[in-house]
């Protein structure tokens, strides 16, 4: 499933993350997934959220540099190899993958998954094709 990603640039500097956290939190924002990355200079902190048309509008007005990224986002079985069958149909079918972020649920919920890919629509399709013929590569 095709899902829009938050990337928030952040400095790198103390308490930095608390307050874009805290203007989210102020907004009731839910996170879905984060990761953060950083450089010496700076953080990108990516997030997958319910309503990210508005959460670009809030961040934006507390004055953080935001971009709307779209990305896949799966929900996988939670055992040893649930994700490397997703990464190998990607992988054989010419789709390179940029950047991936994970996380297990507790109890039969699976794991989720965010995908940064270079040739989206087919990755999807490829997946939605998977998941019509089986019952793996569900979305979240």
């Amino acid at each position: 499933m095709i899902v829009q990603q938050i990337s928030v640039f952040l400095e790198n500097r103390k308490g930095t993350l608390a307050k874009v956290l805290s203007v989210l939190h102020e907004h009731g924002v839910n996170l879905r997934a984060m990761t953060v990355a950083d450089t010496a200079d700076f953080g990108i902190m990516r997030m997958v959220v319910s309503e990210p048309e508005k959460v670009e509008k809030i961040l934006h007005a507390a004055d953080y540099a935001v971009k709307i990224t779209p990305v896949l986002a799966l929900k996988i079985e939670d055992t040893p190899g649930g994700l490397l069958n997703k990464i190998m149909l990607l992988a054989n079918g010419g789709i390179s993958v940029e950047y991936v972020y994970a996380f297990a649920t507790t109890g039969s919920e699976g794991a989720r998954v965010v995908l940064k890919v270079d040739k989206l629509e087919e990755a999807n399709n490829m997946l939605l094709q998977l998941k019509n013929n089986t019952e793996e590569g569900q979305c979240w």
